[in-house]
């Protein structure tokens, strides 16, 4: 995956089963839970990125939110704070993946901000 890109977007739900059906339909995703992550439900829309559906403000927030993946994430967050970001959520730890962290930006958009494991 090359820095900068979208490969990950989250929507909140406040019915998962209504929502699943809904993109299922709509956008003819394959949505299936995420083994060890309850009320989180992944798809794919390619072959680097996809996203979740989840229950708004407990497995996922309470807004829509795309991640970015950044090289660094302690770097891409100093950058944003520099920039008029302001933090939402620290560093996390999603072992023998990656690392996130969310900011809003100068706008109020919020943003994910996602560091792959190196493997």
């Amino acid at each position: 995956m090359a820095r900068g890109e979208i490969t990950h977007i989250e929507f909140p739900a406040d019915d998962l089963e209504r929502a699943r059906q809904f993109y299922e339909a709509v956008a003819r995703w394959e949505i299936q839970p995420m083994e060890g992550f309850p009320d989180y439900l992944l798809f794919r829309t390619g072959d680097a990125s996809g996203g979740a559906i989840g229950l708004r403000g407990q497995s996922v927030g309470t807004v829509t939110r795309p991640y970015i993946t950044v090289d660094v994430l302690e770097d891409a967050l100093r950058i944003a704070e520099e920039h008029g970001g302001r933090q939402v959520t620290g560093p996390t730890d999603i072992p023998g993946m990656g690392r996130y962290a969310a900011v809003t930006d100068p706008e109020g958009n919020e943003i994910g901000l996602w560091q792959t494991v190196q493997g």
